[in-house]
């Protein structure tokens, strides 16, 4: 089975923004990324608009023709970006207004009720959820129960012990990947994914129907260009 890539293209509004302007052209890029064989686009409107902005948010609802992923933490302002434009994929992370990038994956034993409301909330509108968790089993067990259809791994500390040993560091998502598979959620995984570490990841972790990657395709692309880069990436999840 191949593992759908979505393109977060969060880093392309992050060039915009520090020169002012319209280049690069959010919305032109989120084309063409689909054009090129990008399976999904997503998108993380944070509160400050560092990067990705409201308008962008309406703007790229209007041209998305394959995935719509928008992810952040669901406050109100999320919660009216759902509501209005009924995204393919909601992606709740844990993340505070102030926070640089994803670091952890929510806590669903502690935040069980706040999340199966915001859950509820979101599915009512025919949205798929996806819920950023970590790999403890009884996280994934409670993101089942509060009705997620996915949970999104957050892959951070497999890319940081990769290099050292790959072995260990996908141990703890094999055994997540079985946990999650067995209780029917469905499994994306994002965060320091990159041509390095990702064949590994999808090798080891059946099921896996969705890759979120920003930076280090951002970061790629700068050498070997937008179109092959994409497909680079996607050869990596064949």
């Amino acid at each position: 089975m191949s593992t759908k890539l979505s393109v977060n293209i969060n880093k392309i509004a992050t060039l915009r923004n520090a020169r002012g302007g319209n280049l690069p052209n959010v919305v032109q890029v989120a084309k063409d990324c689909e054009q090129f064989g990008a399976d999904g686009i997503t998108i993380h409107p944070r509160p400050d608009e560092r990067h990705i902005t409201g308008k962008d948010v309406d703007d790229l609802a209007q041209v998305v023709t394959t995935e719509y992923n928008i992810e952040g933490y669901p406050n109100d302002r999320f919660l009216a970006f759902m509501e209005k434009h009924k995204p393919t994929q909601a992606t709740l992370v844990p993340d505070g207004p102030n926070v640089l990038t994803s670091s952890a994956g929510w806590d669903t034993v502690a935040h069980f009720e706040f999340l199966e409301k915001i859950t509820a909330q979101i599915k009512s509108l025919g949205i798929r959820v996806s819920i950023f968790v970590g790999t403890d089993k009884s996280i994934i067990e409670n993101a089942k129960k509060l009705g997620a259809d996915r949970i999104e791994f957050y892959t951070g500390p497999y890319a940081d012990n990769y290099s050292k040993n790959k072995e260990a560091a996908i141990q703890p998502f094999i055994e997540a990947a079985a946990i999650a598979n067995e209780i029917g959620l469905g499994i994306n995984a994002g965060h320091d994914l990159n041509l390095d570490n990702l064949a590994y990841f999808k090798m080891n972790i059946p099921n896996l129907l969705e890759v979120s990657i920003g930076h280090a395709l951002v970061t790629d692309a700068l050498y070997y260009g937008l179109e092959n880069t994409i497909q680079m990436y996607k050869r990596e999840l064949a």
